[in-house]
């Protein structure tokens, strides 16, 4: 579970980012603007970052605030798990990133496999929708996030490192290499596994 004070943080934020979208009276638009450095300033102090990038960020979303959505995509054939090297920590995730507007889900999920491992593949079956703070991921981000695993299956390509990868492999269950741990779990890859052994499990949430 996140701390108390990410949770604040994520309150306040979501209460300026919602109120900057209704007010229209210019001092009331002015205190959720302070609301908002605020909410930058509990998460630098307690998250050893930098308050002005933190708030710079939460001055691009705009809108009605939401969870952020993260597709994953899990393909698994000959008892192993395809997963890529994430050029940014050097470690281990099954392929995939935030969902892009104007695109469904599974097509998501399609595109950041291709990009990511140089293969073609098809999104078969949701396995979960997970809420990030309830999946041991490190470390905490500045956002709600929810994440959906599809399984999938390769049609096409050729294995090839992208800009944000610099490895792609398969891998068995007992020889897992380092995972990056804001991505994908050790816990959860091993509940992948299990669903590849029941396929007719419903998907998991929450």
């Amino acid at each position: 579970m996140t701390s108390k004070w990410l949770q604040w943080a994520r309150s306040l934020q979501a209460i300026a980012q919602n109120g900057l979208l209704y007010a229209s009276n210019p001092f009331d638009q002015e205190r959720y603007e302070k609301i908002r450095s605020l909410a930058a300033e509990i998460l630098a102090e307690h998250g050893n970052l930098d308050s002005t990038r933190i708030e710079n960020l939460f001055r691009e979303e705009i809108g009605y605030a939401t969870p952020k959505v993260d597709v994953r995509g899990v393909i698994i054939q000959d008892g192993k798990i395809l997963l890529v090297q994430e050029a940014w920590d050097q470690c281990w995730s099954v392929p995939g990133g935030w969902a892009d507007i104007n695109e469904s889900p599974s097509a998501a999920v399609e595109r950041e496999i291709w990009e990511e491992s140089g293969y073609r593949a098809k999104a078969t079956k949701v396995l979960a929708i997970y809420d990030r703070d309830h999946q041991g991921h490190v470390p905490p981000l500045p956002y709600h996030v929810y994440k959906i695993f599809f399984r999938c299956h390769i049609t096409g390509g050729t294995p090839s490192a992208k800009h944000e990868t610099t490895g792609v492999n398969f891998f068995s269950l007992d020889n897992l290499p380092p995972l990056s741990l804001p991505r994908v779990t050790l816990k959860q890859i091993q509940r992948f596994f299990e669903h590849e052994l029941n396929p007719s499990w419903a998907p998991d949430f929450d």
